[in-house]
This record gives C-alpha cells, structure tokens and sequence, in this order.
C-alpha cells in the first residue's frame, strides 16, 4: 500500500482516481488547487504524487520540483497534450512516468504499481549498500580519498567473476581486501581458501593446490582435496603469486585457462567452479622481463588490477587504524592523544598497517594499562640531510641550501607537508627532521 497525492483541477478526475486508487488498496488524498498541493507536500510525506502538468495559476511541474525534494517521493504526471517535449522536460525534471489524457484507470494503476515496486528496490538497494559500509568494509579501515578509491574499486569487481590482482607492498592490507571482495560478491556463502605460495616448497605447494591422489609420493597415504577444491563455488587466493616455480606458473596457467585440474598422480580431470584473486609485493613486469614469471599467465590474472596503497600514502587513515587497533585489543584508553598522533603521524611506516599494528600493541604492553605516550612508542626518525654531503655549522653552504629548499616547497604548497615532502622527494618523516634540525616552525 502507497500514500498517495493526487492533484488534478477538475475535480471528478481526483475523484475518480481516488477511487480506483483506494479500492487497490492505497491511501489517497486529493486536492484541486496546486498551491494547497505544494503546501500538503511540504507537510506530509507521500510515496507517490500524481499531478496533472496544466493547471492554473500554478503549472505541475512546480508540483513535481516540490515533491520531488523530499527523499522517497516519486511523481507521475498527466497531460492532456500530447507534446513530447513537456513529457521529455517533466522525465528530464525527475518525474518517474507521464500518463497522456485519456488514459485508463488500469493504465494508471500499472504506472503506479510500477513506481512503488521500483522505490522498494531502491530502498533495499541503500539498505544493502549500508550494511555492506557497515560490515564488509569493517576491516578496511580509513576515509582517505585513496582509501575509498580501493573501496570502490572492490565493489564495482565484486559482483562479476573476473579474476582479480593486488598489487601492493607487504603489510598493506591485500588479503583483507581480499576477503572484502569474496564477501562484497555472490560467492559469499561459499569457501573464501587463502594461500600462501611463498609459504611452501614448490611440490608441497602443488599437492596443496591440486590435492594429490593415494601413492602419489611417499607419505601420501591417502587421497587428498586441494584448495582449488575446497574453494569450489567460493575464492580462492593466491598470496605471494609471484614466489611461485615457472613449472607451477605453468600448471596454474592451465587450471585458470580451462578450469579444470588433475590432482597430483591423478589422472581424471576435475572441473572447478572458482573466483581466482591473486596478490604480489613483487613488481610482476620486472619479473616478467627477467623471466621469472610468465607473460601469459601474468596477463591472464591481471584482468582487473587493483594496487593498495602504501600506508604512507593514506596518512589520514593512520590515526583511526590506530584507535581501531587499541579498541580492538580490549586497551581500556581507546582514544590517541595528539602528542602520539602527530608521533605517528611523522614516521614514514616502511611495514605499512602490519608494522602499525605491531608497534601499537608494544606500545600498550610498555604502558601497562596507562593512555599511551610518546615515550612508550620507539619509532626512529631519518636525520640525514636532504643534500648529501657534508654540511656546516653556520646558515651557509649546504644546509643554507637544504633550508631555502624546505622553505621554498613548503611556500609553494601552502604549507601543506605531504605535499612539499613529495616536491622534495623525500618521506614526511624526514621532512618533520630536517625542519626541525632548521628549526623552522610551519
């Protein structure tokens, strides 16, 4: 059942709609004057107004920008000229449908049935999409712009089967985003398999993959599911792809090109139904060009890649991951003073989240239950001068230089320290040391 406006200046028209409307089972209020239409709009909330485009004094499509303001509200308009172009302004202006005087009751009653199953869909759609914010993307910490590109990234992929590489440096945060994507896709309620190539020796990590049959190799005493298997239906991912054997890469090109394998000692084909996400720290085109991996299986994981970034290159998310970790590790003071964050947030994090997540939890354990200070965080800074060389004592020479430089970047960018740290070619956390060498206070 829809709440319903109809607004039309004959008044055996609202009646009659009215009427069809209500013995459907809707809620229908209606009104001859436009202005008493606008006003009922701006009080009440109605799924649906059905206004006719002419009417005096006040023109419907004013009706429709008016209803149209209110979140939920969908409008279908009645004309009784047939032009296309006020038909096309009315669609272009947001309206959801138009009816062109005469039409049959039956006609409206689809155009509103219609309506009402699309604002449904709709709502579910957001619905879905906030638990999917709220849950999915729990793990996924951070509202930095590049954050929420690798969000966006994961869930336009999510939904298809192609295959997915990471790209990223270790401790990034790739098998989370990982298990983002399986959890974003309709594989969900299916296995989501990790594994670790760089974790186990070449034939190990083939009877793990494949599985093995009895008698394989010695020590094969029964016969085993590999993980392609286990993740039927489901994802599979391929950590450290790159650490791989070109004998493996071989095997793996021809498990992904057919989807069909054959366990080790085995010799019946198996077919699987798998979503493949692979990930590497590893350059996969220097690989390529030094032949330790292979161009076509390189081209056949690469279909959508997508890089996470180093931690230092989302530094408004270092604080929130942060508190994240605290709060997670039951600390009982959740909150970051501004003494450790501007700590934090000067150190360039070479280990990226994985390193953060380390060093929170030492720092919690050396301040045995007190809030965290500076002094409970061991984090070295890069004192080296930006212009290598020897430089002197006195505001001439070299580090005269090196500070006009930092000046300068730092003017330049309106001193905004990312930024001049990355004109300078240098990590913020050594700009934070050289200016403070220089003391210079921006």
């Amino acid at each position: 059942m829809a709440n319903i406006l109809v607004v039309d200046d004959e008044p055996k028209m609202t009646s009659l709609i009215c009427g069809h409307l209500e013995d459907s089972g809707h809620s229908v209020q209606t009104t001859t004057k436009p202005a008493e239409a606008i006003q009922l709009v701006r009080k009440h909330s109605f799924d649906v107004v059905i206004t006719d485009l002419s009417m005096p004094e006040i023109s419907g499509m004013e009706v429709l920008e008016e209803a149209l303001k209110k979140e939920g509200t969908g409008v279908i308009m009645m004309t009784a000229y047939g032009s296309v172009e006020s038909a096309v302004e009315a669609m272009k202006k947001g309206a959801a449908d138009y009816l062109l005087k005469p039409f049959s009751l039956e006609e409206l009653g689809m155009a509103v049935d219609r309506l009402v199953e699309s604002q449904k869909l709709s709502s579910l759609s957001k619905h879905y999409r906030e638990v999917i914010d709220q849950t999915v993307f729990a793990e996924f910490i951070g509202d930095s712009q590049v954050s929420q590109k690798v969000k966006e990234l994961i869930a336009k992929v999510a939904g298809s089967d192609a295959t997915v590489l990471l790209t990223g440096k270790s401790g990034t945060g790739k098998e989370v985003a990982a298990r983002m994507l399986h959890n974003m896709s309709p594989r969900k309620d299916k296995p989501f398999i990790a594994v670790n190539c760089a974790a186990l020796t070449e034939t190990l990590l083939e009877s793990e993959l494949f599985g093995h049959e009895k008698g394989a190799f010695t020590g094969a005493v029964a016969r085993k599911h590999g993980r392609f298997e286990l993740a039927d239906g489901g994802t599979i991912f391929l950590d450290e792809i790159a650490e791989t054997s070109p004998a493996l890469q071989s095997k793996l090109l021809r498990v992904l090109e057919e989807r069909k394998l054959v366990r080790v000692g085995g010799v019946d084909m198996i077919d699987i139904d798998v979503r493949v996400v692979a990930a590497t720290n590893r350059n996969l085109k220097e690989e390529m060009e030094s032949g330790r991996f292979r161009e076509d299986l390189y081209f056949r994981l690469n279909v959508f890649p997508i890089n996470i970034p180093n931690l230092s290159e989302r530094s408004e998310d270092i604080v929130p991951l942060a508190e994240y970790f605290v709060g997670k590790l039951n600390y009982p003071h959740r909150k970051i003073s501004a003494e450790v964050a501007d700590l934090l947030l000067q150190y360039d994090w070479p280990g990226n989240i994985r390193e953060l997540k380390n060093v929170i939890e030492r720092a919690m354990i050396l301040a045995g239950g007190e809030p965290l200070s500076a002094e409970d965080f061991s984090l070295e800074a890069d004192d080296s001068p930006i212009i290598e060389g020897r430089t002197s004592g006195t505001e001439h020479g070299l580090e005269s230089a090196e500070k006009r430089m930092i000046l300068d970047a730092l003017e330049k960018t309106g001193g905004n320290k990312t930024e001049a740290a990355k004109m300078l070619k240098i990590t913020r956390r050594r700009l934070y040391s050289r200016m403070k060498v220089h003391d210079i206070k921006a």
